[in-house]
């Protein structure tokens, strides 16, 4: 989850499009709290590089936290969208 400014600048975007970059299956949504949440797997390395991502966020989004969940993989993602 992550909390802030993260709606209507392009946040679910920028997430994205860094997950792709890194090969990562997820996808990310708007909440209707304001937040935005995610569901990521791959590598922890490039796990943890999405998440440095999601904290800086993109210039036009301001970050409050992150709060981040750890897990055995499933398998059971397709490669990483939008979903609502």
């Amino acid at each position: 989850m992550i909390h802030g400014d993260v709606q209507g600048v392009g946040f679910r975007y920028f997430v994205m499009r860094t997950a792709r970059q890194l090969g990562l299956q997820g996808w990310v949504r708007n909440r209707a709290d304001g937040s935005v949440e995610m569901v990521a797997e791959g590598p922890r390395a490039d796990l943890e590089k999405l998440m440095q991502a999601a904290r800086e966020g993109p210039r036009s989004a301001d970050v409050t936290d992150v709060d981040a969940e750890w897990s055995a993989a499933s398998g059971g993602l397709e490669p990483f969208d939008l979903t609502y």
